[in-house]
């Protein structure tokens, strides 16, 4: 049954009339809370209570080591284990929120890298986010960042609850959201990174594609793409959607091409101003390249980690064992995943939102340990997992998401942040 969107709503029942406070609207809006806050509760509620297990056990574990208390705040150290949160790509978001962009090509010679590193690597929505909300509320940028970090985890488990449900069933849906709380590289949800933030963004993207609401999949699109450059498959994916729509004739033609014109710009927009400022076009991906050794190289880096790791050699780059055999785990796990997803029959454009970020992780030269939190927006990988648990008991479920919890605050917790580099 098709979605009917705004626009549907006032073209059949003509111009809308000025909103004028009433008991009836007033009961609609109570009647309307009602109803989302049941539809989404039980989502929200299993998602927190995951999170906050794994985050207590996360923060335990980081004081019984107190290693965390020798190491500069900037790289995994602070007085406090929950300074932990704001260190690596955290400190970078919080230079941005403080001081804005300076996008510049410093050359460096005689080292690994061959220029400075410099913050235009960091896509500005969250550090905007992270600014406005400090000046909002008073907090500081820690808390400002960790403010939007948490909520947008929440709308990013409704996100993905909304997928999932649409697509299979509601109980299926809350899990889906539970699982997404206690996957490898989930401790990056509550933290002063914009992983949250970006999932939020591509689940409710691709909802509004299943909804057919292309204004707003293209509009969210936009914005996500702002706020990373992972947004390159939800490009991909929302155009592909466009592309069948068009070929359907379903949808007429403005919403699709509009979806698709709109959808690319935020990401693109951003890399041509940090080219620009730079006086290099190719800048963005000069600084991504030689400041953080971070491009597409066709596998070779994955394919050096998988040999290393193999072998229990630790002469690749970005080398930590303990980080890394987690990632070469949940990669070897990736096949039966895709399989399992593809039995499923999603619609093409989640396949290929799925695959396009599978690609981009495992494609490029990274922090390979990281995997596991690159891999946190491929949220249609939870749907096969979520329905296998669907099968068990309350208890069994129980029990089964609750270990996964309090193991998450190590795997996905202590492992990301202390032994590798988040």
């Amino acid at each position: 049954m098709d979605v009917m969107t705004g626009t549907d709503v006032e073209e059949r029942s003509g111009p809308a009339r000025p909103a004028v406070p009433s008991p009836g609207r007033t009961e609609s809006l109570r009647a309307r809370g009602r109803r989302t806050a049941r539809t989404y509760g039980p989502a929200l509620a299993l998602y927190g209570a995951v999170k906050l297990i794994g985050f207590a056990v996360f923060m335990q574990l980081l004081e019984w080591s107190g290693e965390y208390l020798g190491k500069n705040p900037r790289f995994g150290g602070g007085t406090h284990p929950w300074d932990v949160l704001g260190g690596w790509d955290g400190w970078w978001y919080q230079q941005v929120a403080q001081n804005g962009y300076q996008p510049r090509l410093v050359p460096l010679v005689g080292q690994v890298w061959s220029y400075d590193q410099n913050s235009a690597a960091f896509f500005p929505l969250y550090p905007g986010l992270m600014r406005i909300v400090a000046n909002c509320t008073g907090l500081g940028l820690y808390g400002a960042g960790m403010l939007v970090s948490v909520l947008a985890s929440f709308a990013a488990a409704a996100g993905i609850y909304a997928v999932t449900a649409r697509l299979t069933d509601r109980r299926t849906g809350v899990i889906a959201a539970a699982v997404w709380g206690v996957f490898p590289g989930s401790g990056a949800e509550w933290a002063v990174y914009s992983d949250s933030l970006f999932v939020a963004l591509a689940a409710w993207a691709c909802y509004f594609v299943l909804t057919r609401n292309w204004l707003a999949a293209g509009v969210t699109t936009f914005v996500a793409g702002l706020n990373r450059p992972t947004a390159a498959a939800l490009v991909a994916a929302v155009g592909i959607a466009a592309l069948l729509a068009l070929y359907r004739r379903r949808d007429g033609v403005l919403g699709p091409l509009a979806a698709g014109a709109i959808a690319p710009v935020g990401m693109f927009g951003y890399i041509a101003w940090v080219g620009w400022q730079m006086g290099d076009l190719g800048g963005y991906f000069k600084l991504q390249r030689g400041a953080w050794l971070h491009f597409f190289d066709s596998g070779a880096h994955t394919r050096d980690v998988f040999e290393g790791v193999l072998f229990g050699h630790n002469n690749y780059l970005f080398a930590y064992p303990t980080e890394d055999l987690i990632a070469v785990l949940l990669v070897l796990t990736l096949p039966v995943l895709l399989t399992l997803l593809v039995r499923q029959r999603p619609p093409a454009f989640l396949l290929v939102y799925t695959v396009v970020t599978i690609v981009l992780v495992l494609g490029s030269q990274q922090i390979f340990g990281n995997t596991s939190r690159y891999l946190l927006p491929a949220f249609p990988l939870f749907v096969p997992v979520a329905v296998a648990l669907r099968r068990l008991s309350r208890t069994s479920l129980a029990v089964v998401l609750g270990t996964a919890a309090v193991a998450s605050g190590w795997y996905a917790g202590y492992v990301l942040f202390e032994l590798g580099i988040p």
